[in-house]
């Protein structure tokens, strides 16, 4: 089964953040990290098509132009001068999905996933996908503490409208 949390926790939920986690339920039994070793790029390739489904556009590949690419910086002529990648990115650029594996906690690359998120433009939501399980760490009961303890603190403020973290 599908774990999920919201953050800020004093907010529900919205209708496309609903969408979002309805497409990793409905693939929980190809993805389950308890049986599966998957990649993230697996899981997403398995995801897709519900992403795609609900609007989202979703990297196809490593190559640059199958990657997503989502802006941050504007030079002259309001060129693109930085950005960062994405896995998924909704039809209106304000919900970035971003699917982890090995990485999540042991490389802190969830925190990377929330700084990016928090500078790309127009973007007001992250999904971070996590595995509940890999090697024995609790990828996704540390992430969840670790923003837990972030929203309750109050000392950090974000620039987005929520985060939500699905374990897999």
């Amino acid at each position: 089964m599908i774990t999920y949390q919201f953050f800020p926790r004093s907010q529900g939920i919205t209708k496309e953040i609903q969408s979002v986690i309805s497409c990793f339920q409905l693939e929980y039994n190809k993805i389950k990290s308890p049986d599966f070793n998957l990649s993230s790029n697996e899981v997403l390739e398995t995801i897709r098509p519900h992403l795609e489904e609900i609007g989202f556009v979703c990297e196809t590949g490593k190559s640059k132009d199958q990657k997503i690419s989502v802006p941050v910086l504007f030079g002259f002529d309001n060129r693109i001068d930085k950005a960062f990648n994405a896995d998924a990115v909704s039809a209106d650029g304000k919900i970035v999905i971003e699917i982890e594996a090995g990485r999540a906690t042991e490389n802190n690359q969830f925190l990377k996933d929330v700084f990016q998120a928090c500078m790309m433009f127009e973007v007001e939501y992250l999904v971070i996908v996590v595995r509940k399980v890999y090697r024995k760490h609790k990828d996704f009961e540390i992430i969840h503490t670790f923003l837990e303890t972030l929203y309750i603190s109050n000392r950090l403020h974000l620039p987005l409208k929520g985060i939500l973290l699905i374990g897999y």
